[in-house]
């Protein structure tokens, strides 16, 4: 779970006060390289280089999820599945990183107990993963 550095709003800072209270209370979080990714390249494009050092150090701090293979061979599988029961979650040509998350996610959970994605986009994480919004959790 992040809450995005790119973005300076009162619900930003509610949820990085969350995050900073689960630690506190024990709570384990990881990295997906997928959610690494797409905040970095918003910090990049805004040239936000204090953003991009908190988010190297946070990097250091987590468990970090990197992609490989079958991860996204398991992500093409969920972005075909959402495609045939007519709920795709992003344009065909788009790389559609919610079903990498998911894909994240159904890799993650087979290493641990009671794996969640705490999210703002439920709707489009919840098909194939175990997703709530971080206020929920």
């Amino acid at each position: 779970m992040l809450c995005n550095p790119a973005a300076r709003s009162t619900e930003t800072v509610a949820c990085n006060m969350w995050f900073e209270t689960c630690l506190a209370q024990g709570f384990d979080f990881v990295l997906p390289e997928i959610a690494d990714y797409e905040i970095r390249r918003e910090l990049l494009l805004g040239n936000r280089l204090l953003s991009l050092q908190r988010l190297d150090a946070l990097k250091a701090s987590l468990k970090y999820v990197p992609l490989n293979t079958p991860i996204m061979q398991r992500a093409a599988e969920f972005w075909a599945q959402a495609r045939r029961r007519g709920r795709p979650t992003a344009r065909n040509v788009a790389l559609d990183g919610d079903m990498i998350l998911c894909a994240q996610w159904d890799w993650l959970r087979t290493q641990a107990d009671d794996v969640v994605i705490a999210t703002t986009n439920v709707q489009h994480l919840a098909e194939f993963s175990r997703a709530l919004t971080w206020r929920d959790i």
